[in-house]
């Protein structure tokens, strides 16, 4: 096998990805399902579960199965695995995907229930999949991965997003101490970290910020970027090109670490 031949994922990889039928999680679907694989979804809305299967019943590619599920609902997650092995009949790669952004507020002005569903869906629910899977990854003939989407603020402190921040730091825990206990069994475990990624949720935040300190879209947008080396916004594209390529033969002596996918994001 040539490096170039090594940059691209196995055919036939049968991939979960949470969180998967909108944003990032849907991009990274698609770019499995280009690379040969096939992909199962779970997803919390409906409407972007109805959305996707009308988009797939045109392709001619492996169409893309989905379960609807709250993935901090443990029984919700015991559907999603009764679907991927009626669906996919084993697994290669879990990607743990979904999560929410949390209340924003001082530490003495968070809602407690909302950090409490912050912790459930960004970190419980990456706990509840990875041990649903990994007796399923231990059987994958290539070895199996697990690839968590942490965040930049997973590695800086974020100031009045507190849950959030946690949150992807508990990520990066849970990422390095799975690759030592996994690492016997041909499963690895990396973590990506996006920073700033264009698409419409950063578009509603620079807005919402931006009314918040009665400056215009275009100041606060520049702000943003100011925080960032390259000086631009990462693409959803760019994060799904680093999931291929960790599961990729490329990608096989990578486990136990935390990539930042973000520009090089300087301060939050």
């Amino acid at each position: 096998m040539t490096v170039l031949q090594m940059l691209k994922p196995h055919a036939g990889l049968r991939v979960l990805i949470t969180g998967g039928a909108s944003g990032i999680g849907l991009v990274m679907a698609r770019a499995f399902i280009d690379a040969g694989a096939r992909v199962h979804v779970c997803d919390a809305s409906q409407d972007a579960i109805d959305a996707l299967a009308k988009a797939e019943a045109s392709t001619e590619l492996n169409a893309i199965t989905a379960t609807l599920a709250d993935v901090s609902d443990r029984d919700a997650v015991e559907r999603v695995f009764t679907d991927v092995q009626r669906e996919l009949g084993g697994l290669d790669v879990l990607v743990n995907n979904a999560g929410i952004a949390g209340p924003t507020g001082g530490v003495e002005e968070l809602d407690v229930k909302e950090w409490e569903d912050t912790i459930d869906v960004n970190l419980n629910a990456q706990f509840y999949f990875a041990r649903r899977a990994v007796p399923m990854l231990r059987e994958a003939k290539e070895g199996g991965a697990i690839i968590a989407l942490s965040s930049v603020a997973g590695r800086l402190g974020y100031a009045f997003r507190t849950p959030y921040a946690a949150t992807k730091w508990a990520v990066v825990g849970m990422t390095k101490s799975l690759a030592i206990e996994l690492g016997p069994s041909n499963i690895r475990v990396n973590a990506i970290q996006p920073g700033i990624v264009k698409g419409p949720r950063i578009e509603r935040v620079i807005s919402a910020r931006a009314k918040q300190l009665d400056l215009s879209y275009e100041e606060m947008e520049k702000q943003y970027l100011a925080k960032i080396s390259l000086r631009r916004m990462t693409t959803p594209e760019e994060i799904a090109a680093t999931a291929l390529f960790l599961c990729s033969p490329a990608g096989s002596g990578i486990s136990g670490q935390a990539i930042s996918v973000c520009g090089n994001v300087e301060v939050l």
